[in-house]
């Protein structure tokens, strides 16, 4: 449509209005990009968004009305990308909240609000079971499971949610670009339940820059990238393989962090009678039987990388030969009960497994007592790289393979006993996959003598695949 002005004097308003706003830009205060997460205590949530001029950082929340207000501050963030886009992330803590109520809030300043959201807050004692949706590898782009996700979430069907790496496809794509459209997409999940992270291999762009800036994780060591807490009776503990695969940001990272998980690993032992489960989070993973070539699929796991030296470095053995800084031992010498992986758009549960060997707790029974950590890899939620494929034959030490888009439910009901279900989007939400893992006592596992050292094969069985496109042994 053609506008048509009727007088010089309106003309040249016109075009004085369309100059201003070219000289000035787009004025854009108003929140978005909305996310909470949990901090080091379970009566504190932390909000962050983004605008992209500053402004306050502001908080207005209650249980029946927004009588209540809290204030933080923010940080200049500068994409790497050619045109270096800005924006401002605002965080806020909010403190003193109690246990199971429901409150309302927006945040913003004086110029402008975001529309209104919710979340519970949540208990701080070990005795309640909390309920999580775990998930890895989803996109801006066929993002497939989110909607149901949005969904449950907004039903209060979730206390937390685990993003188990890989996000957007990626958040620097695009100047940025993608990164903030994906994050409004998650708002409709992560602005209602604590949405806890961990960094993938598609956050690598600058030095995880738009990971480490746009998520606010607990604890001042691992900077987003590394970090533990507590939720009814487990200790969460979510870790960067990424170190192990871009030494270009330095082999430091890499120490650093396992020098921090002993110590958290030694604390939380100390604590098992009151918080007795152990989970790690973390998302490339130590097994798969994809077909992809990815690191999990050897045996010793090496992945060669460009950095100051040629070293290769991965997250199971360490570094190969030295066998220095690998995370399988350290897990077992621990204890720890479920390893939660990603990066491989599948879903795959393991038996318990340490050093490629099971060690199932009876033959009747493989997840009661079990002699080693169980590993579950979940990263199917939907991203633009599609699917991964299985190979023919697989390991003993995979139980059940599935590679319709979905989702992970974990639901930890006490001290022994924990539940676990996979989700197919692609069947309409059906559950395709569960178990009960149970323990009547917690801590570290028997000695055993490791074999890493040896180069000798995985021992294949043969696979069976079922009506419903499911695989599991024979």
């Amino acid at each position: 449509m053609l506008l048509v002005l009727p007088s010089p004097w309106l003309r040249g308003v016109f075009v004085g209005i369309c100059l201003l706003a070219v000289s000035t830009g787009q004025v854009k205060t108003r929140p978005e990009q909305i996310h909470v997460s949990l901090s080091g205590s379970s009566s504190e949530l932390v909000l962050t968004w983004s605008t992209f001029n500053a402004t306050d950082s502001v908080v207005e929340y209650g249980t029946t009305s927004l009588n209540l207000r809290a204030t933080g501050g923010s940080s200049l963030f500068v994409d790497g990308g050619s045109l270096h886009r800005p924006q401002y992330i605002h965080r806020v803590s909010l403190t003193g909240l109690q246990a199971g109520q429901r409150y309302m809030y927006h945040v913003g300043s004086a110029v402008a609000w975001s529309d209104l959201f919710f979340f519970t807050a949540l208990r701080s004692d070990a005795s309640w079971s909390p309920r999580v949706a775990l998930f890895g590898d989803m996109g801006n782009e066929n993002a497939q499971s989110l909607p149901r996700l949005q969904s449950e979430a907004q039903q209060g069907m979730y206390d937390a949610v685990l993003h188990v790496g890989d996000f957007a496809y990626d958040m620097n794509t695009d100047d940025g670009l993608v990164g903030d459209e994906f994050m409004r997409q998650i708002e409709a999940v992560a602005a209602y339940v604590p949405y806890m992270t961990c960094v993938g291999n598609h956050e690598n762009a600058y030095n995880f820059s738009h990971y480490k800036a746009r998520f606010s994780m607990p604890g001042d060591d691992g900077a987003n990238m590394f970090y533990s807490f507590d939720l009814g009776p487990v200790h969460f503990v979510g870790i960067a393989t990424e170190f192990y695969f871009y030494l270009q940001y330095g082999l430091f990272q890499v120490l650093h962090q396992y020098e921090w998980l002993q110590r958290d690993l030694e604390m939380a032992n100390q604590n098992r009678a009151e918080r007795p489960w152990i989970v790690t989070f973390g998302h490339r993973p130590m097994y798969c039987s994809d077909d992809d070539g990815d690191d999990c699929t050897h045996s010793e796991s090496i992945v060669s990388v460009p950095g100051p030296v040629w070293m290769c470095l991965q997250t199971r053995v360490g570094i190969p030969y030295l066998h220095l800084f690998g995370l399988e031992k350290l897990f077992y010498d621990h204890g720890v009960d479920l390893e939660l992986w990603a990066h491989e758009h599948s879903y795959e549960r393991l038996w318990p497994v340490y050093d490629r060997k099971v060690y199932n707790g009876s033959t009747k029974a493989p997840y009661t007592n079990p002699g080693a950590p169980v590993h579950i890899v979940s990263g199917s939620a939907g991203c633009s790289e599609r699917h991964d494929h299985f190979i023919n034959n697989t390991q003993a030490w995979s139980a059940f393979r599935n590679n319709d888009y979905g989702y992970t439910r974990m639901q930890v009901l006490n001290s022994s006993h924990l539940y676990l279900e996979q989700v197919s989007d692609d069947k309409g939400g059906q559950v395709v996959d569960s178990m009960w893992l149970i323990k009547d006592k917690h801590g570290p596992y028997p000695a055993r003598h490791s074999t890493a050292l040896l180069k000798s094969p995985f021992d294949r069985i043969p696979r069976r695949r079922g009506d419903d496109g499911n695989e599991s042994q024979l």
